[in-house]
């Protein structure tokens, strides 16, 4: 039973798209608010009056700021150089007053763009960071080959971010591999994203099917995994690849024409409330990305029963998998071997069966209520150190 209540405010962009951010700040805020009995608001930039992708409780508040940074995409560089800087301004601004009108004890930012400032806003709250990816995609340039401007603006913000991140309370990451990552800061910690499902029966393993979950974007890899498949698919013809994720689509089914991969078999999907329903009607999860932070796909498929097969990318799956144990760990990006490891897989039920027992079990160390718990006694740990101090 909770003992203290807390006033949370989390501060991301927003929370109307399927992303992973959202799904774990919903998760978190929804059981702070129920459980704990936290007094939760959220603040984001984005969405105007849409609504949350993920259920979120009636218990936590939502307060928009109304400044619509998504507007810049599209915008040429100049342009949006100057737009940018205006309505960071503005944001500063509003989350100041919001944040002196709140008064919490906590303020947990995902480190967007309010960490450039919110280390400065004097609202009595403490400051925690967590940060959903690892080093060297924070913040990573959009294209392959970024003019020598946008070179020297991310060479320069990379610097500048260690000052703000060193100056927070806490510095959150997902994994103890990204620890390493920040050894100039001696105020991080590791709390793993957390997984919310209650898995009774976990899948019986025996459709004839593989599914990766994700969003259409380079990061995930499902150009990598399209080649993968087009070697497999011929191996064994009674199977179906289904990816799930939100974005365009479209460079991907170019990429499955370019292939010639059989479409009746390869089907590119939206995204998804309920994941679970496809979890437990698939056999083996793929996970081909070039960077993951942490890796809650992997987690939630294990939860389901399912074996897992992904490359040993920075940072987050060599975290989760043992390989050859409860899923197989791939070099990265050996495509070949990714690719026999996977017909390995599809060739054999009792091996998917033997695998999948051995996820299941190891990912009931990410449960939320086991993950809430370490959130909860940072909380705790925090505030007593102030209370010592004043």
């Amino acid at each position: 039973m909770q003992d203290k209540c807390y006033r949370i405010v989390y501060c991301t962009p927003a929370l109307y798209s399927a992303g992973g951010m959202e799904r774990v700040v919903t998760a978190k805020a929804n059981y702070f608010a129920e459980r704990f009995g936290y007094d939760v608001s959220i603040i984001v930039t984005e969405g105007g009056d849409v609504h949350s992708f993920f259920p979120l409780s009636k218990k936590v508040k939502v307060i928009n700021l109304g400044l619509n940074f998504e507007e810049l995409w599209n915008k040429p560089f100049w342009k949006k150089v100057v737009l940018y800087l205006e309505k960071q301004h503005q944001y500063r601004k509003r989350l100041k007053a919001t944040l002196l009108s709140i008064r919490p004890d906590i303020t947990i930012s995902t480190l967007r763009r309010e960490i450039n400032f919110i280390n400065d806003i004097r609202d009595g709250s403490l400051k925690i960071g967590e940060l959903h990816l690892s080093r060297d995609s924070y913040r990573a340039t959009e294209t392959d080959n970024p003019s020598f401007v946008k070179r020297l603006f991310t060479k320069w913000w990379k610097y500048d971010i260690v000052n703000h991140l060193r100056r927070l309370d806490t510095f959150v990451v997902l994994t103890h591999n990204a620890i390493s990552e920040w050894p100039e800061l001696d105020n991080a910690i590791m709390i793993p994203d957390p997984m919310t499902l209650n898995v009774t029966t976990p899948s019986p393993l025996d459709a004839k099917r593989v599914i990766a979950v994700g969003r259409y974007s380079y990061e995930k890899g499902y150009d990598i995994l399209l080649s993968v498949w087009a070697m497999v698919e011929k191996q064994c013809e009674d199977w179906q690849l289904d990816i799930y994720g939100m974005g365009d689509p479209t460079p991907y089914v170019k990429r499955m024409t370019e292939l010639s991969i059989d479409k009746d078999r390869c089907h590119l999907n939206a995204s998804l409330v309920n994941v679970v329903k496809e979890y437990l009607h698939s056999s083996i999860l793929v996970q081909p990305s070039r960077f993951e932070s942490f890796g809650l796909a992997l987690v939630e498929a294990m939860a389901c029963g399912l074996p897992v097969v992904a490359f040993d990318c920075e940072n987050g799956p060599r975290a989760i998998i043992s390989d050859g144990e409860n899923g197989y760990l791939v070099p990265a990006f050996q495509m070949e071997t990714f690719a026999a490891r996977l017909v390995k897989l599809m060739k054999s039920e009792e091996l998917r069966k033997e695998m999948g027992e051995r996820g299941r079990l190891s990912s009931e160390q990410y449960h939320i209520d086991k993950v809430a718990l370490q959130w909860k006694e940072l909380f705790d740990e925090l505030m007593a150190e102030r209370c010592s101090t004043t």
